[in-house]
């Protein structure tokens, strides 16, 4: 008897633990079909909403800073460098003398025709006097006075050949690095620094040959410098259009003139050039980071209520998950952290701006704006 009840006890327990079993089976399952039938949970997202804003007009190029004036400073004449008067780097005014070359040669010829040109002009005077008492032909007073002209001819070439010996800045500016030597002998010609005025540079730049008739001279322009982000762009004017176009790029050459006071802009650097057309439309703009790009084409996505079977919306109580729905769009130009939309979108749509790239279309979100990055039309990001 005692087995007996010993055999029910464990069969009740077992049946016990597979009832208890089959119940949170039954549960792991029902909860299975409830969470399949929901869908997967709601991407948190942030998003923005597509605004109207007024653009100017501009045309987008590159180009390079020009010196409005600049030479390579050389020697006319050759010479011995005797003695140096600038150092590297340097602002100088014009007329400033850089080089001397030695010159004791022509300076010893040149006092030597100095005192010849005296013994003519004295000379002159005493034939004069004589001519005047008829005691010499006037013959000999024209032979004396060309004898004067002469040596004065002689004496202003040779202050010029000594004033070439002298290498003087031909206009005010900057000196570049020197490439010269006290003691150095240097032929004609040969490069002593670089010269910049920098007042007023020019950048050169390449537009489209279909931008033609969309550019004249005088209109203005805006210079940002790669690196200087932090700074409003330098303005300028369109001064010189190339008549013709390039053979090979097709392209028209441009060159404007802004004004450099502070030295701000150096020749040589890289330059992203705006010419500001006259002409201001109104344009739908969103977020860049809210366009996803693909091979067949640029969409964002747009958050609305969700839908009944008949495809009217339901209001989603607060904080209940939304549909993300992807539309394709068209683009426009870009300005700063926006990308302006010509087709696809209209003014007041709520549009993802931050995680677009985890959703597809009809994918459930939620919408959490508490952090996410802040466009702006100049952004002026940190270096970090």
């Amino acid at each position: 008897m005692r087995y007996v009840f010993a055999v029910l006890a464990l069969l009740a327990v077992v049946f016990g633990l597979a009832a208890t079993k089959f119940e949170q089976i039954s549960s792991l399952i029902s909860m299975g079909h409830a969470m399949a039938k929901a869908g997967p949970p709601p991407e948190a997202v942030g998003t923005t909403v597509a605004r109207v804003d007024t653009w100017q007009e501009t045309i987008e190029a590159v180009g390079s800073v020009a010196a409005a004036r600049g030479v390579t400073v050389s020697n006319d004449a050759p010479g011995l460098v005797s003695a140096i008067h600038f150092e590297s780097g340097k602002m100088v005014h014009e007329g400033d003398v850089l080089v001397e070359l030695d010159s004791n040669v022509e300076r010893s010829q040149l006092a030597a025709v100095e005192a010849r040109r005296e013994l003519a002009q004295i000379n002159a005077g005493r034939t004069r006097a004589l001519v005047a008492t008829e005691a010499l032909p006037r013959s000999q007073q024209d032979s004396d006075d060309a004898v004067v002209k002469t040596s004065r001819s002689d004496l202003e070439a040779l202050r010029a050949q000594v004033a070439r010996k002298t290498v003087r800045a031909p206009f005010a500016g900057k000196l570049g690095i020197r490439l010269i030597n006290l003691g150095q002998y240097l032929n004609s010609g040969t490069p002593i620094t670089s010269l910049e005025a920098t007042e007023t540079v020019f950048v050169d730049f390449s537009l489209p040959q279909q931008r033609l008739n969309t550019v004249s001279l005088g209109m203005p322009v805006l210079v940002v410098i790669e690196g200087e982000n932090d700074k409003p762009p330098a303005d300028g004017v369109i001064n010189a259009i190339d008549p013709s176009i390039d053979a090979i790029t097709r392209s028209l050459k441009l060159r404007a003139s802004l004004p450099n006071r502070d030295a701000r802009l150096l020749p040589g650097m890289f330059a992203k050039v705006s010419v500001v057309l006259p002409d201001k439309r109104d344009v739908v703009v969103v977020p860049v980071q809210s366009v996803v790009h693909a091979s067949f084409g640029d969409s964002v996505f747009i958050v609305e209520d969700r839908k009944d079977s008949e495809g009217h919306a339901m209001p989603s109580p607060a904080g209940a998950a939304k549909v993300a729905r992807q539309q394709f769009v068209k683009l426009g130009a870009t300005r700063g952290d926006f990308v302006s939309v010509l087709d696809g979108l209209v003014a007041g749509q709520e549009v993802v701006s931050a995680g677009a790239f985890k959703l597809h279309n009809g994918a459930s979100v939620s919408v959490n704006n508490s952090v996410q990055a802040k466009a702006e039309l100049t952004p002026h990001p940190e270096n970090r």
